[in-house]
């Protein structure tokens, strides 16, 4: 089953003295994860933007793959934003720079987008697991904003469970849908094809899904 936190470090989980968290679903997902980007990423050049990197994690394995590309990490909670700096400082990687904070319900993402301090004309852009715990407006200005920054060339990689043509694609992922919009109705599972929507008007289109394990998927999307 799908699997989500609000907030990591508030449950449950160890907290190192300099702030950085530990995601035990980082330990169960990174290797799959890379294996669906490799194909993409490998030998990359450029700047990438992680949008909810959580943890701080994941940014830092990705990095450690591919020295060609310049890894953005991101968040909206203070708590993951301390934590994801850690991580960079702990590995100590070049490519690797300190997180912005983006609030993804605006279309602009952060002010450093707009104003040069931050990344532009993106190789690619990454988000995994955070659609599905947020408004519908955080996936409309997930898209809005990927159009946006992405150069020519550049792709999108949405990790998570979704629902085909309105149907989950595992019972377990329909318990996990209820639960989420039983705790807040703007939440759930979404479907490909709403997504795939918001896509289009962004200038986008998928371009490949990739089946991962525990019943989610990788879209890939691109111009």
């Amino acid at each position: 089953m799908a699997e989500y936190v609000l907030e990591f470090g508030r449950d449950g989980g160890r907290v190192e003295p300099d702030g950085r968290l530990d995601a035990p679903a980082f330990h169960r997902n990174h290797e799959p994860i890379w294996a669906a980007l490799e194909k993409h990423l490998t030998n990359a050049t450029g700047n990438v933007v992680e949008l909810g990197s959580g943890t701080g994690q994941h940014v830092v394995h990705f990095a450690r793959h591919t020295p060609g590309l310049i890894w953005w990490p991101s968040d909206l909670n203070q708590r993951h934003l301390k934590s994801i700096e850690a991580w960079r400082v702990h590995a100590g990687l070049p490519n690797v720079r300190s997180p912005l904070r983006i609030d993804l319900t605006d279309s602009d993402w952060c002010p450093e987008m707009r104003s040069g301090q931050g990344p532009t004309s993106l190789a690619a852009v990454f988000c995994a697991n955070v659609i599905h715990i947020a408004p519908w407006s955080v996936a409309e200005g997930l898209f809005a904003g990927a159009g946006r920054y992405l150069r020519a060339d550049g792709k999108l990689f949405l990790y998570g469970p979704f629902k085909r043509a309105g149907k989950h694609t595992a019972l377990s992922n329909a318990v996990f849908d209820t639960s989420l919009r039983e705790g807040n109705p703007e939440w759930g599972v979404r479907d490909i094809s709403d997504v795939e929507t918001l896509a289009r008007v962004a200038g986008l289109g998928l371009v490949d899904t990739i089946e991962m394990p525990a019943n989610n998927l990788t879209l890939v999307f691109a111009r």
